[in-house]
């Protein structure tokens, strides 16, 4: 048996697997393919869709599917396919016209499993494209009739999603849906019952693991249920406060190669499950 087989390390991607350039060092790499050699899988939850993670798949090479969507999928992308995914009612556009009457000036975005719809644009997402790198595709949120995955808010102004969030969840349809602030620019309405939280047990049942012997690592407010469900959860130090409260420890940060620390200590036999 290898060392480190019948374990299963999922992790954030921003803030958390990449440092503050953005970018996965080289001992993080070269700890992961030593966990991968020794029977561990690795992949990564997260928020993105499985286009935008291409990227980041081809340089992790995660040898099992990742988890995206903020809990909305599970994709394969040996097979190019979802394993899982998880659809929001369209209800959710009494919501959505809800905040863009209140707030005119939102940045909107419907997220189905393959495209990313501008439905209001703003400088944020304009920012939000420049970085991702995502095609401009305009279109009015009713006119979306393909299965969608959630809704994103996106505002860069002080004040402004914390009042999205405020009226959201005072709404009377509130209890239907999820919401969660991914990054600082970002209010997501999420499918009932989603969250990193709800994908790791699914991503652990398709590959045969014990809950038991997961690991979720993670920094801002999306990855708390998945650090609660997970068998160990460790925050990174320079994740939000409520992120550390949530762990079950804290390690070091996204600059200090967090993710080669975890792997190092499970191998010296600091961290055991």
């Amino acid at each position: 048996m290898k060392k480190f087989e019948g374990l299963l390390i999922c992790t954030d991607l921003d803030g958390t697997l990449l440092n503050s350039q953005r970018i996965i060092s080289e001992k993080n790499l070269e700890a992961i393919k030593y966990f991968k050699s020794e029977g561990g899988y690795f992949t990564f939850i997260t928020g993105r869709m499985p286009f935008f993670a291409k990227q980041m798949y081809e340089t992790v090479r995660p040898n099992c599917p990742f988890g995206c969507i903020n809990g909305g999928g599970i994709y394969d992308h040996v097979k190019m396919e979802y394993t899982y995914t998880l659809e929001i009612s369209r209800s959710v556009f009494e919501l959505v016209e809800y905040i863009d009457t209140n707030i005119p000036e939102i940045g909107i975005q419907v997220n189905t499993f393959d495209k990313v719809y501008f439905c209001r644009d703003n400088i944020a997402n304009e920012h939000f494209r420049m970085i991702t790198g995502m095609p401009y595709l305009p279109k009015n949120y009713y006119d979306v009739d393909e299965p969608m995955a959630k809704i994103i808010f996106v505002d860069h102004r002080d004040g402004v999603l914390e009042k999205v969030e405020e009226l959201l969840k005072n709404h009377p349809r509130a209890n239907e849906f999820d919401f969660i602030r991914s990054e600082k620019t970002l209010f997501e309405i999420l499918p009932k019952g989603s969250g990193k939280g709800n994908v790791l047990p699914k991503l652990s049942e398709q590959l045969g693991i014990d809950m038991k012997k997961t690991i979720a690592v993670g920094d801002y407010h999306n990855d708390i249920s998945m650090l609660k469900a997970a068998g160990l959860g460790i925050a990174v130090s320079n994740a939000q406060p409520e992120v550390k409260k949530a762990a079950d420890m804290v390690t070091v940060s996204n600059d200090e190669d967090a993710i080669s620390k975890i792997i190092s200590d499970i191998d010296n036999g600091f961290i055991k499950l």
